[in-house]
């Protein structure tokens, strides 16, 4: 799965991510985008799921007709977020087009 982290995910968690290929968006010039926009340019670009950790994006997007998924992080600092890899690899793998996970 192509796997597109928002600029508040930490980096780390991309090798807990097995078998998956991920990207920042930073590494593509999309860390000022805004939420809609920058689920556009992914959309676009083939990704497959987001990984933030904006809460609020549940509130501001609306997935239907999306291709892709979106996997809200409950916390962004990796020292507590590492515990928790496991759990984020099962939500991950289990993400479906047009859904939104926390």
């Amino acid at each position: 799965m192509l796997i597109l982290f928002d600029h508040s995910t930490p980096a780390p968690l991309r090798y807990a991510l097995k078998g998956h290929v991920v990207v920042e968006a930073i590494e593509r010039g999309w860390d000022r985008l805004a939420n809609g926009a920058l689920l556009d340019a992914a959309e676009a670009a083939g990704f497959e799921l987001l990984v933030t950790t904006d809460k609020n994006m549940h509130q501001q997007q609306n997935l239907t007709g999306r291709k892709i998924s979106i996997v809200v992080l409950g916390n962004a600092q990796w020292p507590v977020l590492r515990r928790y890899v496991e759990r984020v690899a099962t939500v991950v793998n289990a993400a479906t087009p047009g859904t939104m996970r926390r």
